[in-house]
């Protein structure tokens, strides 16, 4: 899946449970087959990062600037962050406090929310 930045995450397809143990589980699972992975659930990264810090939908979109409607998509798979995006996600990864405090003091582009 190039260009695709999200994970990957395996659906069971046991129905007993297993005994809880220390051991990772995918320590002992084979590669996915091309089925599999085709059936996979994609997880997108930022979904990951946003749970990850705790937040709502509304906190990130707030907190970051990022619409609503945009963060929705991006976490549905509706559509793919581009370029641009992408690296803002990363500059959060890096340094989710100090991104929100720099985004605090960029003021409002003119004719912003008319």
């Amino acid at each position: 899946m190039k260009g695709y930045s999200g994970t990957v995450k395996k659906h069971s397809t046991q129905t007993k449970e297993k005994p809880v143990s220390t051991r990772r589980e995918e320590d002992d699972l084979p590669p996915m087959t091309e089925a599999e992975l085709a059936q996979a659930q994609i997880v997108p990264r930022v979904k990951t990062l946003r749970r990850v810090l705790r937040l709502t939908q509304e906190q990130f979109s707030e907190r970051y600037g990022i619409p609503l409607g945009t963060l929705r998509d991006w976490e549905q798979g509706a559509k793919e962050p581009d370029t641009a995006a992408k690296s803002y996600i990363r500059c959060i990864m890096g340094d989710a406090e100090g991104v929100a405090r720099a985004f605090k003091r960029i003021p409002p582009a003119p004719g912003a929310g008319e």
